[in-house]
């Protein structure tokens, strides 16, 4: 519980550092110019992206991962987004192998350092199967994940680009996908980010 309430700390702090406004220098005496911001159309604010994660093998995995976001302000510093999430996943190191699908949906938030370097936190809810859970009837339940971290954007073209980020899953639940794992790497292309 500690840790969660960390990480929601963490990741609020993030949107908070990231909406501070910075002001200029006014000579004392003179009034500070007003400038009047352009509103930005809502397609130019909009951003695609999200990532596929294939390997084969003695372990067979198959991710989808596709993602929509909104810049929340006029700089296209702060993005905010969400999107679903699959996993297929199937191990032939066990007799029968084992299989699981999982699905789910991210909430995440990324802020641009500099041109081409950003961070990146992310509530991630899965539904999968527990791997304690071996009856004929396999229950499903729902297991937190949020991950926090950086990544690096380069453009390809006007508005697509491809990024790398490395993540860090915080809350460690037992039954997560990731538990007890170091660094997620990951990488995609974003068309608009």
């Amino acid at each position: 519980m500690i840790r969660t309430g960390l990480s929601i700390l963490f990741t609020l702090a993030l949107l908070a550092a990231s909406a501070q406004d910075t002001t200029d220098y006014v000579q004392p005496g003179k009034p500070k110019p007003k400038q009047k911001e352009a509103a930005i159309p809502f397609k130019d604010r909009v951003w695609f992206g999200g990532g596929i994660g294939l390997s084969f093998g003695t372990v067979t995995a198959i991710q989808l991962d596709p993602l929509a976001g909104y810049y929340l302000d006029h700089n296209h510093k702060l993005s905010a987004g969400l999107g679903p999430s699959y996993t297929y996943l199937r191990d032939n190191r066990f007799m029968p192998a084992y299989t699981q699908s999982m699905y789910g949906y991210r909430l995440f938030s990324r802020w641009r350092v500099i041109e081409q370097a950003f961070l990146h936190a992310e509530f991630l809810h899965m539904n999968l199967e527990p791997y304690y859970n071996y009856g004929p009837e396999r229950q499903r339940i729902w297991v937190p994940h949020l991950l926090v971290g950086a990544g690096y954007v380069q453009p390809i073209s006007g508005r697509a680009s491809f990024y790398l980020q490395v993540l860090f899953e915080v809350l460690q639940d037992p039954n997560s996908y990731y538990a007890g794992q170091g660094p997620i790497f990951s990488g995609g292309v974003g068309v608009g980010f």
